[in-house]
């Protein structure tokens, strides 16, 4: 997705040799993209975003149920400047931009786990399958989450799962993104959300046109929600939340 605050994606060229992605690196980058070069090779998992946020944020009250959004730009851009990220609510956004599951991973600990909540909300995978970081497959993905999820477990957390959001039908969305690798993802984790008794948010369903493209009026840019695509996404999040505090009970 689309870096707002580092330009990294800008750093390099995506070429396609078969069926495989490739990353590489200008032969002379521009000094904005050795700056997110350099920047990316220092913290590739970007674990500094949130460090100072995650030192200053109190221990959860014993009455509080503190639910940590997990994802990339789609949560990142939640409320920040999109939209209205769950006013009132003890939630916390620790999306990233751009982010993949292996970056994801890295990080969990510290912007998860350490944060001591009782729900995450993992939405993650359209930028592997865009190969931000690389090549990537299907079942490279599903194991991150799956780690994801057994850390989480692992700590008293839990976990729900969020399908993947639909693309617009274009050229450069759905070239990027196939809609059946997003297909093909959603239904994984819809049989493993069930299968591991895990919470399991449909946004694909309920963002998708008749030809099953990203509908117009809930996104500008084709790929990330707008404030009314983030008002479909809201109480469909909340829901899968009530349920997983429900059965922590």
């Amino acid at each position: 997705m689309t870096r707002r605050y580092l330009i990294f994606a800008a750093c390099m060229v995506m070429t396609q040799a078969g069926a495989t992605t490739r990353i590489e690196i200008p032969e002379r980058p521009t000094a904005e993209q050795r700056s997110g070069i350099e920047a990316r090779l220092n913290d590739w998992a970007e674990q500094g975003r949130y460090a100072a946020d995650n030192a200053r944020l109190p221990a959860p009250k014993a009455s509080e149920r503190r639910v940590v959004f997990m994802g990339d730009s789609i949560t990142d851009f939640w409320g920040r400047p999109t939209g209205v990220f769950f006013p009132g609510k003890p939630y916390i956004n620790r999306g990233i931009s751009g982010q993949t599951t292996p970056q994801m991973l890295v990080r969990f600990r510290a912007d998860v786990i350490t944060l001591k909540p009782s729900v995450v909300v993992i939405l993650a995978g359209t930028n592997d399958i865009a190969g931000n970081t690389g090549p990537s497959s299907l079942a490279m993905i599903e194991d991150n989450l799956m780690s994801m999820t057994e850390l989480a477990r692992a700590h008293g957390i839990r976990v729900v799962l969020a399908s993947l959001l639909p693309v617009a039908a274009d050229a450069e969305q759905t070239t990027r993104r196939p809609p059946e690798s997003i297909r093909a993802l959603n239904a994984w984790m819809r049989t493993y959300a069930a299968r591991e008794r895990l919470g399991f948010i449909d946004y694909y369903d309920a963002m998708t046109d008749a030809q099953g493209a990203l509908r117009k009026d809930l996104t500008d840019d084709g790929l990330h929600p707008n404030a009314a695509g983030y008002a479909v996404m809201a109480p469909l999040a909340q829901t899968a939340i009530d349920h997983a505090l429900h059965d922590d009970h």
